[in-house]
């Protein structure tokens, strides 16, 4: 490996050699010279992987030749140093893209923890977290085996994303590895734990409920309702935790979370069964048997979710809330960015409603378009194309003209996703659902019942029944269903592609973020 090649520019160099020859004996190699002339000049003609400069020396300032490198050189990391403490001159380095600002005199030790710093951050952050997670790898397989309970799962879920964040930095490979197979085992668990404890949640008879899809607004932001705050409840279809926590940093230039919370999703993890029992606060068959000119069957045409907004405001009805209520539902970019211009307008609301369809939409658009498929080829490219949507959207936009007004923000959504790579033989009639992480039907065969949630008794489950032999199949972590007709181009086609309707802690375990503004 070549050493790390360095410049320093300072007009009294000579009083600095015990510097360098320090910098040397720890592996560096440094060209000194004077002058800002000079620097630029070396600059121009060799390779360096980060320049130290003196803010004040003769000839060009520091300033300027900064300016100058980081008008050829735009990503060469550029230390400033200087005796003075004039917060202008701070200013315009900073403002310049600096990489550090140290005060002179500058301690040998100093200028090393500048270097690693800006050039072996990334390395030295992948070998902390690789500690990290080899230390408590044992104790975290040790949970596993124990009884937990839904806020253990919780705990455990938020625990492996952030090892999985962490090691993305610089881990090594075989480490990653490790966490991707301790992750599946988890998934495998919890899935075993959320069966053994579904039916339990729903009839309340147990005092280890978790928030759950129909129960999000009453537990969650009703409580928490002020006459002094409006409240905007975005939610970001299809957003999982991991995603949240990638876009995390941009929304905390504007808010602050005041808390970082997780609940459970229904099954199935589709919108047409989790949002709308979320928006009105009943399970899907209740809202079929109570409001059914708002319920459209799968086998039916038309939009499973086009009466959110009345479901909602019945909802609030039950709860004698008497509230002014917006909804808007984006699912163009042009609709996005019409909502951003005229935000202001509903600032009079008391509670506004926003759904944002995109992510979803990237999920589904990763199967069908294989240009999406080899941009978000892993999990880490996808959570990274996420984000990279996100900053430039006009929901970011949103969000930061919020930023200053006298608001609580949600942000939360109704299911997540998970990339898929085992095929599940299923076989059933035309009547079937089509969904791969869940089927219900009266003909459904050749499955084995281990390797699926099976669910003979719908209405149990709250979930509708068709006819009198109506049962439901719940996909496991990992797992999707395929037919045996053309068994091997589905298994090619999905395999590795993000789904969501069955059981999973990425499908299951979903954010809800309660943030206010700083200012």
């Amino acid at each position: 490996m070549s050493k790390i090649r360095i410049l320093w520019a300072d007009d009294e160099i000579d009083m600095l050699k015990p510097h360098i020859i320090f910098l040397e004996e720890k592996g560096y190699e440094v060209d000194a010279v004077n002058s800002g002339d000079e620097a630029y000049d070396l600059v121009l003609e060799n390779h360096y992987d980060i320049v130290f400069l003196d803010e004040q020396m003769p000839g060009i300032s520091g300033i300027e030749t900064l300016e100058k490198i980081k008008a050829k050189f735009r990503n060469l990391p550029v230390v400033m140093i200087t005796k003075s403490e004039e917060e202008s001159i701070m200013e315009d380095a900073i403002g310049s893209n600096i990489a550090d600002y140290l005060i002179k005199p500058v301690k040998p030790s100093q200028i090393l923890l500048s270097l690693k710093r800006n050039l072996e951050n990334k390395k030295l952050a992948g070998e902390k977290a690789t500690m990290t997670y080899q230390q408590q790898f044992r104790e975290l397989g040790m949970k596993l085996t124990d009884r937990l309970d839904s806020t253990d799962w919780i705990d455990i879920y938020k625990q492996l994303i952030r090892y999985e964040s962490d090691l993305e930095k610089g881990g090594d490979e075989g480490i990653r590895e490790v966490l991707n197979m301790q992750k599946s085992e988890a998934n495998s668990q919890f899935a075993k734990f959320y069966e053994e404890n579904y039916e339990d949640w729903l009839y309340s008879r147990t005092d280890d409920k978790p928030t759950l899809s129909p129960t999000l607004f009453k537990e969650k932001v009703l409580p928490n309702l002020s006459n002094n705050k409006k409240v905007f409840f975005l939610l970001i279809d299809n957003l999982r935790y991991d995603q949240w926590k990638a876009i995390q940093p941009m929304i905390e230039e504007y808010f602050r979370v005041e808390k970082d919370e997780i609940y459970y999703s229904i099954l199935p993890t589709t919108t047409q069964y989790a949002r709308n029992a979320l928006f009105s606060g009943l399970m899907p068959n209740e809202i079929r048997n109570k409001y059914p000119n708002w319920w459209t069957e799968e086998h039916e045409e038309g939009s499973k979710n086009q009466f959110e907004r009345e479901l909602f405001e019945e909802q609030l009805k039950r709860h004698g809330k008497d509230l002014k209520v917006s909804y808007n539902k984006i699912l163009k970019q042009d609709a996005g960015k019409k909502l951003s211009e005229n935000i202001a307008n509903l600032m009079n609301n008391d509670i506004n409603v926003i759904v944002y369809n995109f992510v979803d939409m990237l999920s589904h658009a990763r199967t069908e378009m294989e240009m999406i498929r080899e941009l978000a080829n892993d999990e880490p490219a996808y959570r990274s194309l996420m984000k990279t949507w996100f900053e430039h959207s006009s929901l970011f936009d949103i969000i930061k003209y919020l930023s200053d007004k006298n608001v609580t923000l949600y942000i939360t959504t109704d299911h997540g996703s998970q990339m898929v790579q085992n095929a599940v033989k299923i076989v059933g009639d035309r009547s079937v659902n089509t969904n791969l992480r869940y089927k219900f039907g009266k003909s459904l065969a050749q499955y084995n019942p281990k390797h699926v949630f099976e669910v003979k008794d719908p209405e149990k489950f709250f979930l509708p029944k068709l006819n009198v032999n109506t049962k439901w199949v719940f996909a496991h972590p990992g797992d999707f269903f395929a037919y045996p007709n053309n068994y091997n181009y589905y298994v090619n086609y999905y395999k590795d592609t993000f789904q969501h309707g069955g059981l999973s802690m990425e499908e299951v375990m979903i954010p809800i973020i309660t943030l206010s503004s700083k200012r």
